[in-house]
């Protein structure tokens, strides 16, 4: 079986480095403070602020909480991601509204944002999904006209930028995610919250400790990144461009090999330069996914829209029409794309999904 990560054999590539980064963590006396890291990272990013937390779902969830999103208020969020992006909203008390996506990017569409508005509306929550970016300057305009706090959701496309502007520097507050299955992960997960507002960056330093300032001020939680992680992901950062030309440079094997088939595949449009978390191809009915899952022991993301999951049936929430969503649930595939793939594992994917596509039995 093909793994979709491969981060087992970066670490037999880089052995020495990793135990010369653990026994030096080993060896200091204060196992808890990433001040350092988070100038570090926010100055590498191109924001003002970096405040890390222990995942990304704990950075969306502080972020609202940062900002005073709670009961009374609604959040536009995508209907086709994973759940964090509603059940963050769901959390703060506040009721997510599901907006439909654009079948073109899997993004969150302008017009479905439009129809699901309300002057209960106080957020949105807009993820890149895969890795891929598009241009969002009308969905910010509107929120800005409609004061709407823009909350991006990088988590998936650290590395991506469109047009010369980075993942992540995009919202009002931005995430990222450093889960095991991202380019870049920690050995534990791990998340960080991003933004130019240093009230907003001291509310979420309290929040994810126990709300403490010099005294506990507000209710918080325990969500911090270990230092250990930290100094992981920071050299893993160092690899971050060579590792990204390899996926972009798998990915362009799978885009010409596929090129011939009735599928639709993600590709580099101008200006975009596509991190690839994740190589999707949207196959044109369920049954061919099916094959073709089988053949390659392939992931879905995601299999159920994230209105249709069985805690909605209890938990407040409005719903678009979201066809779109639902059609890519239904037919979307997620190949392997990591910097260790083989030249033989990449023809050996390309050849099963040539012939399970084919093959109708």
């Amino acid at each position: 079986m093909i793994k979709y990560d491969g981060w087992d054999r970066e670490y037999q590539e880089n052995k020495d480095t990793y135990l010369e980064i653990f026994d030096e963590f080993m060896s200091q006396l204060n196992y808890e403070n990433n001040e350092d890291w988070e100038r570090s990272f926010a100055e590498r990013v191109g924001r003002k602020y970096a405040v890390s937390v222990a995942s990304a779902t704990d950075a969306l969830h502080f972020a609202l909480l940062a900002h005073n999103i709670g009961p009374g208020d609604e959040v536009l969020v995508t209907d086709f991601s994973w759940i964090s992006s509603s059940a963050v909203a769901s959390l703060v008390g506040a009721t997510p509204v599901f907006c439909d996506i654009d079948l073109n990017s899997y993004h969150m569409s302008l017009d479905s944002i439009k129809r699901m508005y309300s002057d209960k509306v106080k957020a949105i929550i807009y993820p890149h999904l895969f890795g891929n970016m598009t241009d969002t300057s009308e969905i910010e305009l509107f929120c800005k006209e409609n004061d709407i706090l823009f909350i991006e959701d990088a988590a998936q496309s650290l590395g991506s930028s469109l047009n010369g502007i980075s993942a992540g520097t995009i919202g009002d507050c931005s995430v990222y995610s450093f889960n095991s299955n991202k380019v870049i992960a920690g050995i534990n997960g791990g998340g960080v919250v991003l933004t130019d507002n240093e009230d907003i960056a001291k509310r979420v330093k309290m929040i994810r400790r126990h709300g403490k300032d010099k005294t506990f001020d507000m209710l918080g939680y325990n969500s911090r990144m270990y230092v250990l992680n930290a100094r992981i992901i920071d050299f893993r950062l160092s690899q971050a461009k060579d590792t990204q030309q390899k996926r972009q440079n798998i990915a362009g094997k799978y885009n010409e090999a596929f090129a011939d088939l009735d599928v639709v595949t993600q590709k580099m449009t101008n200006g975009l330069n596509h991190n690839y978390h994740k190589y999707v191809v949207r196959f044109q009915d369920k049954d061919t996914r099916k094959r073709v899952k089988q053949a390659i022991n392939g992931s879905i993301h995601y299999e159920t829209p994230l209105s249709a999951n069985g805690m909605y049936s209890n938990i407040p929430h409005k719903k678009d029409d979201c066809v779109s969503s639902k059609i890519a649930s239904d037919t979307v595939l997620s190949l392997p794309i990591h910097a260790w793939l083989t030249s033989g594992e990449v023809e050996e994917i390309i050849e099963k999904v040539k012939f399970a596509y084919a093959t109708d039995v």
